[in-house]
């Protein structure tokens, strides 16, 4: 059950269901037993800035979950709730943080600053 005056929402993209409240601006989703223990970009295979963060995520060997928001319009709506915008890509990462069009450098910084991967030294 979501909190009172929270949405609860669940998608088939989604290992849990996630308060959406609990998600927006900078705030970090809830814990608990198989939420969020991987990196998720949301975005859609038309969307450049969208093939250029799988790109870096490839290339730097970090793990990641891509949710086609063509393929999974219900997801489409989790990660406007997550960013507060309807900008994408969206990218949530296991600490909770968030990045919406990040550049190269931003992304790579996050590897980096979770160690995704040993490459990111």
């Amino acid at each position: 059950m979501a909190p009172q005056g929270q949405s609860l929402i669940i998608s088939s993209a989604w290992p849990a269901p996630i308060y959406l409240g609990q998600c927006r601006g900078n705030a970090h989703p809830p814990r608990y037993p198989g939420f969020m223990n991987e990196t998720i970009i949301f975005g859609a295979d038309w969307c450049r800035d969208c093939r250029r963060a799988k790109l870096i995520f490839d290339r730097a060997g970090a793990p990641y979950r891509y949710i086609d928001l063509v393929a999974d319009p219900e997801a489409a709506g989790v990660a406007q709730d997550i960013s507060g915008r309807t900008n994408i890509p969206v990218i949530l990462y296991a600490d909770g943080s968030h990045q919406v069009e990040p550049s190269n450098a931003d992304m790579l910084q996050k590897i980096h600053d979770l160690q995704l991967t040993e490459k990111s030294e």
